[in-house]
């Protein structure tokens, strides 16, 4: 692929390492390419971060036709450059496009748009533990018309954005997770498993109210019967129950997560007994008074492992492992983060070093 590099003439100054935290702070540039149906994908470049122009009449804005992903880029201790699974985030949203029906460029154009903007963008990726580079490939409908149909017209679009801790602080935290039994995320034959904004519109009444009550995330149930577990907030969700991990099977209403992924081929190694099945609320509640229930924690992009302390009913509250992280959870998130940051051998193809 083609890219045109144009490189701003006013760089940014680059907040302190300390005070990052997640989404606050974006790079230098972007990486964009425009489709159409007489061109197909053209224009490769990448540019100084600025706003678009778009037609008002856009079907991002109308029908909603959006998607993104999420990946990163990690400076290792040897002070080398690497992206964490990277072609897998491209895949997924190869994958999940249609259901929206979008085109995307090839998986290996999406590959190397995330690799060329890092390059051009190094220095904005951190170097202190716990850091990286968060990668937000976008997929928007930019044809203007009014008319419920697809667009014939789209950008795709990746930005960077230098990120500390999701939910702020060093190292593992606990968070305490509100079990919503109304409302409902996605569901079945909707377009959960997919990365579509709408997704992510459907959740913010319940995490804002949530967060009201001083909850840090929100653990959604499926959508017919609020009786079995789906995800946690932006997160898959994984429970220790005896010696077994235990976690929803993917279906078309939960997001088939990357670390998710990861986790579970780790967890494996690590000789834990891996279910994949449906779980309900009941047999959670059932788990933690028998005391079976050892760990919470949801898995991500964004926060990689985050350990739940309470999980918080109407009237009622379990707290798991006294409202702190588990060894579980806490040995996952060092395995993962060594193998991100290159201190660990990389024996699953997971990593590319792109400098």
């Amino acid at each position: 692929m083609d890219i045109r590099i144009t490189k701003t003439t006013t760089p940014k100054v680059k907040p302190p390492e300390a005070e990052l935290g997640f989404g606050k702070f974006f790079s230098d540039h972007l990486f964009a390419m425009d489709y159409s149906p007489e061109t197909g994908w053209s224009d490769a470049r990448i540019q100084p971060y600025a706003p678009f122009q778009i037609d008002p009449a856009a079907g991002v804005f109308h029908y909603g036709q959006a998607m993104f992903e999420g990946s990163k880029a990690f400076r290792g201790d040897d002070g080398h450059i690497r992206l964490f699974r990277a072609e897998q985030h491209a895949r997924r949203m190869a994958i999940g496009a249609p259901r929206l029906c979008m085109p995307t460029p090839t998986e290996a154009q999406m590959h190397e748009a995330v690799k060329a903007l890092v390059k051009v963008d190094a220095d904005w990726v951190p170097k202190s533990e716990g850091t990286s580079l968060y990668l937000r490939p976008t997929l928007i409908a930019t044809e203007g018309f009014l008319g419920v149909r697809p667009a014939t017209k789209y950008l795709y679009f990746v930005i960077a954005s230098p990120a500390g801790n999701y939910f702020g602080g060093k190292g593992l935290k606990a968070v305490r997770i509100w079990v919503e039994t109304h409302d409902v995320r996605a569901p079945r034959g909707g377009l959960g498993a997919t990365k579509a904004g709408a997704n992510y519109a459907a959740s913010l009444l319940s995490a804002m109210k949530a967060k009201k009550e001083g909850f840090d995330q929100v653990l959604w149930l499926d959508g017919k019967d609020h009786e079995f577990v789906e995800e946690v907030g932006t997160m898959n969700v994984c429970f220790i129950i005896g010696n077994s991990l235990v976690t929803p099977p993917l279906t078309d209403s939960i997001l088939a997560g990357v670390t998710r992924d990861s986790v579970l081929v780790l967890a494996k190694e690590q000789g834990l007994t891996v279910e994949e099945r449906p779980i309900s609320i009941k047999e959670i509640k059932a788990a933690h008074q028998s005391g079976t229930l050892k760990e919470v924690f949801g898995t991500g992009t964004a926060a990689v492992i985050s350990p739940v302390g309470e999980l918080a009913f109407a009237g009622e509250k379990l707290s798991i492992n006294g409202g702190k992280p588990g060894p579980v959870a806490e040995k996952l998130y060092a395995e993962v983060g060594a193998i991100q940051r290159g201190t660990k051998p990389d024996t699953y193809g997971w990593l590319q070093t792109i400098d």
